[in-house]
Formats: C-alpha cells, sequence, structure tokens
C-alpha cells in the first residue's frame, strides 16, 4: 500500500521593507507553480507561515494588479480562481505547528517578505536544518534563499558549506531597481553569498528558470523557477 507524500509550503507572512516603506509578502507564482506539480504529482499539501492566518502576495505578483507585472501568469489566475485553494491563502498554520516528521519535503517559498522575515529567523532556520537533517528535500527559492546565508546544522556548519546552490542574483536585483527607479532590497544575496567561503552560488540567466539539486538541498533562483524545483524534489522522492 503506498502512502500519499506530503509537502510543507513555508510563506512569508505580511510586513514593512525596511527600505520602500511598502507592504511586502510572499510571491504567488513561487507558491502556485511548484503547487501544480506537487499536486499533479499526487501529494497533500499545506500551507504555513511563521504566525500563521492570513497571508500578503507581492503586488506585482498579482496577476490582477494594475502594474501588469504578472498578467501573462495563468498558473496563479487558476489557484485563484479555485475557491478551495485561494482560501489557502487566509488561513495557513502557524510555523510552530511543523513537524518535520509529518511531510515529506519543505518548500520555502520568496517573494520580498522573506527578506524581512525569514533571515534571522531562528525558526525559519531550524526547519531548514531539521529538514535537511532527516535527508528530505529542503526548497528554497528566490530571496527565501537568504535564510541560507545564516542557516546551520547541528554541528554549527552552515548548509551551504561545501555546496552548489542559487539564488535571486544581482543581475537580477539590478534589473529590478532600474525598472523600479530606486534601491528595493536592505541587501542583495549573491553579494552576502560570495563573502562566505567554501561554497558556491551558481547564477543562472536572469528572469529565466535555473534550479540546482545539491544532495537533499534544492535551490531555485527566481519566480521562473519554482517548478523546476518542484520537479527537482519530486525526483528525489521517487
Amino acid at each position: 500500500m503506498t502512502t500519499q507524500r506530503r509537502v510543507a509550503f513555508l510563506l512569508s507572512n505580511r510586513a514593512t521593507s525596511s527600505v520602500t516603506g511598502w507592504p511586502i509578502g510572499f510571491w504567488l507564482a513561487e507558491l502556485t507553480h511548484p503547487y501544480a506539480e506537487f499536486e499533479a504529482a499526487g501529494y497533500d499539501i499545506e500551507l504555513f507561515s511563521p504566525d500563521g492566518g492570513v497571508l500578503y502576495m507581492d503586488d506585482f505578483s498579482d496577476p490582477y494588479a494594475d502594474n501588469g507585472y504578472s498578467a501573462g501568469d495563468e498558473i496563479s489566475k487558476a489557484f485563484l480562481a479555485d475557491d478551495a485553494k485561494r482560501s489557502l491563502l487566509d488561513a495557513t498554520r502557524p510555523l510552530a505547528d511543523l513537524r518535520v516528521d509529518d511531510f515529506d519535503t519543505v518548500f520555502l517559498v520568496g517573494g520580498q517578505g522573506p527578506m524581512e522575515t525569514f533571515r534571522g529567523n531562528p525558526a525559519v532556520e531550524a526547519v531548514v536544518r531539521d529538514f535537511h537533517a532527516a535527508a528530505k528535500p529542503t526548497v528554497v527559492v528566490c530571496h527565501a534563499t537568504c535564510v541560507l546565508l545564516d542557516a546551520r546544522d547541528a554541528a554549527g556548519t552552515l548548509l551551504v558549506d561545501g555546496r552548489r546552490w542559487t539564488g535571486f542574483t544581482s543581475d537580477e536585483e539590478r534589473y529590478v531597481e532600474q525598472n523600479v527607479g530606486r534601491k528595493f532590497q536592505p541587501f542583495w544575496i549573491e553579494e552576502e553569498a560570495a563573502a562566505i567561503a567554501g561554497t558556491t552560488f551558481v547564477a543562472g540567466p536572469p528572469m529565466e528558470s535555473h534550479a540546482i539539486a545539491d544532495g537533499h538541498l534544492v535551490t531555485g533562483q527566481q519566480q521562473h523557477s519554482g517548478g523546476e524545483a518542484a520537479r527537482l524534489a519530486i525526483g528525489l522522492l521517487s
């Protein structure tokens, strides 16, 4: 008898950018695209956030926002049109309820919010450490990879020590700043990674799908990489 696989998504709660003063949260496509992959593979899916409760999607990730940036994201539109799925964004479980033994893999969703709510958060670092220690696919994409700048194993070694990984790149940060016309993030992940000895941050082409599996650590570069990162995790569990 086959037991259904289970995946836990971890998303940022609403926060305020320390740089722009704007409300920030999670990037919708980084949930909806991998969600579609896990759903198609028959996984049971649950959503968590540090505080639980209602989530806020970054405005530029909303396919119906006036800015039109994500207007072509049909997968996210289908997700939002499904009342049962959309309701998940209003009732995430608190991170304190997340148990490694209850899930086969964890997926940390990026967006602007994680730069303020994931980095320096011991509970988020613990989730990454514990899933990785259990040899379960530990998936981190886009700006959520900021947690990997600090997350350490039980021996105190950085999880990215000796590893190849990716995240939102400096070229992509420049692209965003040029289009928005102002400084956007409190720090750049690729620059911070460059200061870590013994790790290899791999930048793919800007705004193209790029994901890496190094052991049970799976990382994706940006919003176009969520589906690929999910497929890598599914493959590890196959």
